[in-house]
């Protein structure tokens, strides 16, 4: 059970399982080395991304300077000022206007932290800012083993809108990439 009390957008949350005080806030640039590392966890697991190769902080800065807190924000949640997880709300099919309502949504979790509830009030939390940013729907693009995952979007009531079977070649393990949706 995770309750939640607003204030301004920066939102705090109390997880049960953790017992601890948690929050949810924009990224800066100062959290990048964490970020990078927590999804260098994800590339390692090889089922949470399409990356193979990780990445250094360096390689990383002009996408981090891509986002915009008031366009495609990242979020992270922390815990005791440490970086837990981050969300990115990115561009879908970038340079179409027609297409500017609709945010692609990723997040990912330090693997010690995961089944806490950090990662379902990060969505929520991400989902909850569309209407101050403008998306009116949000996708999810992500590998069809990544079953975890799934479970968080269809917690959150994202619906399978698509699947692409068998088209991914993750050093050898072959799988399909499926298409998560919902309205905000």
């Amino acid at each position: 059970m995770i309750l939640i009390e607003q204030t301004n957008l920066y939102n705090t949350f109390i997880d049960f399982k953790m017992n601890n005080k948690s929050s949810i806030r924009f990224a800066h640039q100062t959290d990048l080395p964490t970020i990078v590392d927590i999804y260098n966890q994800a590339i390692r697991s090889g089922n949470a991304t399409g990356d193979t190769e990780t990445y250094e902080v360096a390689n990383r800065i002009k996408w981090f300077e891509k986002y915009d807190k008031d366009s495609y924000p990242i979020y992270v949640a922390e815990l005791e000022n440490k970086v837990l997880a981050y969300c990115t709300l990115s561009p879908y099919r970038p340079g179409r206007k027609a297409m500017s309502g609709v945010a692609e949504v990723s997040y990912y979790l330090d693997y010690e932290f995961h089944g806490k509830g950090i990662g379902t009030a990060l969505l929520r939390h991400a989902i909850a800012d569309c209407p101050r940013i403008g998306k009116k729907s949000l996708l999810a693009i992500l590998l069809d083993i990544n079953v975890a995952s799934i479970g968080l979007l269809e917690k959150c009531g994202f619906e399978k809108w698509g699947h692409f079977p068998n088209i991914i070649n993750l050093n050898g393990k072959i799988c399909g990439q499926v298409v998560y949706g919902r309205h905000t």
